[in-house]
């Protein structure tokens, strides 16, 4: 084990935090309404009385950036993790598939899969983490020579489920998370620090590229399902959950 450097931790957030920033960015210039509209649930938004274009877009924009956005965050936070987990325990990208992690650790091989938060996945997904902990237990009982102790772990960069005991495996979260990774207890304080490096010019960039799709964004639903300032719900609801070969024709529906 080698004593964690929270100046080298700090370094590698400046260095790679960029690429959160950029992916978002890229992420919403490559992003077309039709995906948008597509992948949320237009009855919500019925039913929260939303009434005119530019407000359905903006809360359908916005629901859409926050769940993508969670998911290239907890991308840039697993490799945060590795990296620290390299430095103090030599620790490495496990050959095994759906294993993010694999350190030795006062005797123990420990296997880990890295979630961003506690709540990232249904049953069948679970099951798949699950199968994929057996076999790499597998593994690495077939070609390890000593016999040593195999802890399989979900660790979650975030939350909260403590040293909490599932089927055959820890979920380990937040603190206790970053503490066995790094044997520093404080870790999951220091590395909120510099994540803020460059924050307010990527946030400015970000935002102007914003206000440019959601300004197209409303032009063309105007334009698809507005009659006059109208929000034609029924033709927004086909476009959204209609059979494939349904064909929409405005002029033959009823106005909600």
């Amino acid at each position: 084990m080698q004593p964690l450097n929270l100046n080298d931790v700090t370094q590698y957030i400046q260095d790679n935090i960029g690429t959160f920033h950029q992916r978002r960015t890229a992420s919403l210039r490559e992003l077309k309404l039709e995906n948008v509209l597509r992948k949320k649930n237009p009855y919500l938004f019925r039913a929260k009385s939303v009434q005119t274009s530019e407000e359905l877009v903006k809360a359908l924009l916005d629901a859409h950036l926050s769940s993508q956005e969670e998911g290239i965050f907890g991308s840039f936070l697993e490799a945060l993790a590795i990296y620290v987990c390299k430095k103090v325990y030599e620790g490495r990208k496990s050959s095994s598939p759906g294993i993010d992690l694999e350190f030795e650790k006062d005797d123990v091989i420990y296997i880990v899969t890295v979630k961003s938060g506690p709540n990232w996945g249904n049953s069948g997904q679970i099951r798949d983490m699950t199968d994929n902990f057996k076999q790499a237990k597998k593994i690495l009982r077939t070609n390890t020579l000593l016999a040593k102790n195999i802890v399989a772990v979900n660790g979650c960069c975030y939350g909260r489920a403590n040293r909490l005991m599932k089927d055959d495996y820890y979920k380990i979260c937040g603190q206790a998370f970053w503490e066995l990774i790094s044997d520093n207890e404080r870790l999951y304080l220091e590395i909120i620090r510099p994540l803020n490096h460059e924050a307010r010019k990527r946030g400015d960039e970000f935002q102007e590229e914003y206000l440019r799709v959601l300004s197209a964004f409303v032009m063309e639903f105007q334009k698809e399902f507005c009659e006059g300032i109208i929000i034609n719900w029924e033709k927004l609801v086909t476009f959204n959950s209609g059979k494939p070969q349904s064909k929409v024709k405005v002029s033959r529906q009823r106005k909600l």
